[in-house]
């Protein structure tokens, strides 16, 4: 297996070492080690010499035994009662009621009211974590103790109870952006010094109160936002934004309130509570927009303006990073040496929060420093391990959105779900990352801050104008708690590679969609005379005012230069089969067949010729389907194209043509290649069908007897999968899409001489006419005119009923079609079972039919001579479609890499070309490695002997009763007759292959 398949995976903890353990040992590592500065900045250097693809592959693992699963919401998101029971205002309650803003949070999701049906969703989900935050201004309503309310704080009392009746342990956060307005008004809130104090004394009661059943703790959530949206941009509450330096002393205030609050938990509540402290932290990721070191930099410093603002003083030595110290100056306040011994390495694991929140989408580019902002958590991961000791790390707060119509079916938001998970996975397993935990944001709908009900995250759906507030979950919550309860991504049996082989007589190919045709003698083409190494240096020089009389004889096959050259490239490959299209415009200009470009047809002639000769068969397309410009004969084309119904019977005609000309070589024919595409009318694919059925009719009757050959046409067939795997309401338009994509083509010929039943239906539910229907004797045409079931796969899609603004609806079949963010893209996505899914799909609706695979590749830059992707591409989709023959018994008969060279085929090809230099990329190496091999065999297995085929003959055609050439080198007034070499070693060849 390729090293791209199967990257080294550096050593990471165990899944079997307790989490409890690797946390105290975590703990103990990072408090006692110290950061060389700016250790992040290896990040980006550690990643690009990952091998790709193959360190993008899925991965297929579970996380550490007592990993822990969390869910998460924030007070006022989701409590409403703004004012019930002696509950104070917040700066949101205040907030939200200025400006041009339109919703509040007075209602939520209404969990004030709703406690069960919260335990519940959380208890459906599996989670062992509950991470919520306390509205500080419903336990203490002016934000002093002197304000105490009993009914709010019993409130908590409550969830936290109920809680521990279902065994989820809470995660509590002291402060989620809703200060006490009173505090705000009367202090100027978090501007104030002042407020350090006051926090610290709010802490000091929810530890006694709610201690002892608490053992997270998170102080503070994402100070970045409230220090720079809250009081620089005003984007959030309290919402100003007149003092640019403001944003500063807020961070500074709201670090030495963080401090405070560790300190006296530390001294006073954990030895009796045992519990841990962090204060979340929140960030976007950024790359750079070029490979110096000044972008990387420049990346660095980007970071740390966002975590490393708060990171640095917290996890390291209490000061702010280089970079803001530098570019702030005097701006940027001062921790004095006592401040710095206060605030440095107060917190006991870094609670990570990560997606669709304010620090990711930075609002403005100030911050990116030029440099472009990405979605990666795994490198963020590694950045944050790097950069601050290797801490354990909680990912506190993770997910993304959908916006505010998605009810029940999130499909994007699960897949991002997914996406962060497999990463914190890798995080794990790859790059030994101490991640202890994941939390899935967020448990239910609510009030999203600046965007108030525009988007959604929870994991269940509420209607907010209904009075009950019913918690309905969607599919990404039913897809949380299945990885829940595998503990991630367990391997099975169908993700591991396959070893074995393909039968003797296994075809391997490759396909292009045309070849090089330069119908030109090219040896025989300048007729000037020349004079050889005059000089020693194997030199032609041209005499001047010469020139040789025209050869007296016809064109031989040996005169086309650009046959050999291109034969060679197909026999360098190793493959035994070579698929390539004719053009039926360029061979029948005028569309009748009486008419043919007979040079054309003699070059093809002698290019099937040829490959024959080097023990190629060739596989020949009569006529491509191009949506740039119609391949059709211009008068046919002129005359409605394919909607003529003579189109049909004039290809017919063409087929005779081919047929009679080189079916003394062609031994497989494919009529029509990929006339399957959705540009393509219904009445354009029923004169289509008929077309090729009067040409495999026309060889069936006239040219199989004595020509013995096979026919039939190549449909393009992507896979579709259901969105929603685990729901059975997303398999009815998977099908819908098979039909309308593939069975539309595939039934007429293959099944029962129709269109497929669903496909009818459909449309008849619409009220379309769109399709034709079947004639008695146009059935009877169509039906059984194959010979083999021929396939283009490239990729697979998801999709699924539900409908989402940020993917491709198609309103005709009323689907919507997406990707899982997971996939390795090509551009497009790298889905290697999507094959093995397809062939069976042919097996299940036709039987043992013989499958061909007839094109299967990737896209990559043409510039990538080491084409890893490609690689890693061939490697898996062969390896799926062994499976497909060894495991399902699908009757696989050969497979056709997709494509020969990047001049016909760009971005395709097993060769690349720079200027005229033609280069062999890694791919075909690989490729030809699997084809000498005839499949992947099992290591330390008998080798599979299979009967020899006849060698090449490279010097057939040399002598052949035909005229000799002959070539004489003149230096100086002596000749050195060269001919009879020549005779020589062409008359060995002649007696060697005749």
């Amino acid at each position: 297996q390729p090293a791209a398949c199967c990257p080294p995976q550096p050593a990471a903890p165990s899944p079997s070492v307790p989490m409890s353990a690797l946390l105290a040992l975590a703990v103990l590592t990072f408090t006692s080690a110290a950061a060389k500065p700016n250790a992040g900045l290896r990040t980006w250097e550690h990643f690009r010499k990952l091998p790709y693809p193959g360190d993008e592959a899925f991965l297929y693992d579970t996380f550490p035994k007592d990993f822990i699963w969390a869910v998460g919401t924030a007070a006022y998101q989701v409590e409403g009662a703004f004012e019930k029971d002696g509950k104070g205002l917040s700066i949101w309650d205040t907030f939200t009621r200025g400006g041009n803003r339109m919703a509040t949070g007075d209602v939520g999701s209404d969990s004030y009211h709703n406690i069960q049906a919260d335990v519940r969703a959380i208890q459906q989900l599996g989670v062992s974590h509950y991470r919520f935050s306390l509205s500080w201004a419903r336990i203490f309503p002016n934000g002093t103790r002197g304000s105490y309310n009993e009914i709010g704080t019993n409130y908590y009392r409550n969830l936290i109870r109920r809680l521990k009746e279902i065994r989820v342990q809470p995660v509590v956060t002291l402060y989620h952006w809703d200060l006490p307005e009173h505090l705000q008004r009367t202090l100027g809130g978090w501007a104030n010094p002042e407020i350090v104090g006051i926090f610290r004394d709010y802490a000091d009661f929810c530890f006694q109160t709610f201690g002892d059943d608490v053992k997270f703790w998170i102080t503070i959530d994402n100070p970045f936002v409230v220090a720079r949206h809250g009081y620089g941009t005003g984007v959030v509450a309290p919402g100003i934004k007149n003092d640019p330096d403001l944003p500063f002393t807020v961070g500074h205030n709201l670090l030495k309130a963080h401090a405070a609050v560790w300190h006296l938990y530390d001294r006073h509540y954990r030895p009796r509570q045992s519990g841990q402290l962090s204060i979340a932290l929140a960030s976007h990721w950024i790359n750079p927009s070029r490979t110096r070191l000044e972008s990387l930099r420049e990346c660095q410093c980007s970071l740390n303006h966002v975590l490393g603002w708060f990171a640095r003083p917290l996890f390291i030595d209490g000061e702010y990073p280089a970079c803001m110290r530098e570019r702030l100056g005097p701006r940027l306040p001062s921790f004095s040496p006592e401040e710095r011994e206060q605030v440095r390495q107060t917190a006991d694991f870094f609670a990570l929060s990560y997606g669709a929140v304010l620090s990711f989408h930075l609002i403005n580019d100030s911050l990116k420093f030029g440099q472009h902002e990405d979605l990666d958590l795994r490198k963020l991961l590694y950045w944050v391990s790097a950069e601050y000791n290797n801490p354990p790390i909680f990912v506190v707060q993770s997910g993304w959105y959908v916006l505010g119509k998605t009810k029940t079916e999130d499909p994007k938001h699960m897949y991002y779900l997914k996406r962060f998970i497999a990463e914190a996975l890798k995080s794990i397993v790859i790059d030994g990352v101490k991640v202890i935990g994941y939390t899935a944001w967020s448990l239910i709908d609510g009030f999203e801050w600046h965007r108030e009900y525009g988007i959604r995250r929870g994991l269940y759906y509420i209607d907010f104008n209904t009075p009950d507030m019913k918690r309905e979950p969607k599919t990404s919550a039913t897809f949380y708690r299945y990885v829940i309860q595998k503990n991630g991504f367990p391997e099975l049996p169908e993700h591991r590679p396959a070893r074995g082989t393909f039968p003797c007589g296994f075809v391997w190919g490759v396909s292009a969609n045309s070849i090089q045709v330069e119908t030109t003698p090219t040896l025989f083409a300048d007729p000037s005379v020349y004079l050889w190494n005059i000089s020693n240096n194997g030199q032609l020089q041209k005499v001047e005012g010469f020139s040789a009389p025209p050869p007296r004889r016809s064109t031989h096959c040996a005169d086309y230069d650009t046959i050999r050259q291109q034969v060679d490239q197909i026999q360098k490959i190793g493959v035994n089969h070579f698929h390539f299209s004719l053009n039926w415009s360029a061979l029948v200009p005028t569309g009748d067949v009486a008419h043919p470009n007979t040079t054309l047809l003699r070059y093809y002639h002698c290019f099937t010729r040829r490959l024959l000769q080097a023990n190629i068969t060739p596989v020949v397309t009569l006529w491509y389907h191009t949506r740039q410009r119609s391949s059709l004969p211009a008068p046919l084309d002129a005359a409605n194209g394919w909607l003529n119904s003579d189109t049909a019977e004039a290809f017919a005609n063409y087929a005779r043509l081919c047929y009679r000309e080189l079916g003394e070589h062609v031994k497989m024919w494919i009529t029509l290649n990929e006339p399957n595409d959705e540009m393509v009318s219904y009445q354009e694919g029923h004169q289509m069908l008929q077309a090729h059925a009067r040409a495999w009719r026309a060889y069936d009757r006239e040219f199989r007897p004595s020509q013995g050959g096979q026919v039939s046409l190549a449909l393009h067939m992507d896979w579709v999968e259901p969105a929603f795997s685990f729901s059975r309401e997303d398999v009815e338009p998977a099908k819908r899409v098979l039909d309308f994509r593939v069975g539309w083509f595939a039934e007429p010929i293959f099944g029962k001489g129709d269109y497929p039943l669903g496909m009818r239906r459909w449309l008849r539910q619409l009220n379309s006419l769109d399709l034709p229907v079947f004639k008695e004797e146009e059935r009877r045409l169509v039906q059984g005119t194959y010979d083999f079931f021929a396939i283009s796969h490239f990729s697979t899609e998801l999709v699924t009923h539900a409908k989402e603004n940020s993917y491709t609806y198609t309103a005709k079949l009323e689907v919507q079609l997406m990707i899982d963010t997971t996939w390795i893209m090509s551009p497009r996505p790298v889905v290697p079972w999507g094959l093995r899914k397809a062939l069976n799909w042919v097996r299940e609706h036709y039987c043992h039919v013989p499958v061909y695979v007839m094109a299967n590749g990737a896209q990559e830059d043409p510039a990538h001579f080491k084409d890893n992707l490609r690689v890693y591409y061939l490697y898996n989709y062969i390896n799926e479609a062994l499976k497909a023959y060894t495991l399902d018994g699908v009757n696989l008969k050969g497979y056709f890499a997709y494509a020969l060279n990047d001049q016909r085929d760009p971005e395709f090809g097993l060769y690349g070309q720079v200027h005229e230099e033609v280069i062999v990329k890694a791919s075909l190496s690989n490729y030809r490695n699997i084809i000498q091999h005839n499949g992947f065999p099992i290591q330390g297995a008998a080798p599979q002997e299979c009967p020899s085929r006849a060698e090449a003959c490279w010097g057939c055609q040399i002598l052949v009763r035909k005229p000799v050439v002959g070539f004489l080198t003149l230096v100086g007034s002596l000749v050195l007759v060269t001919l009879g070499l020549i005779i020589y070693y062409a008359a060995k060849a002649h007696k060697e292959c005749y």
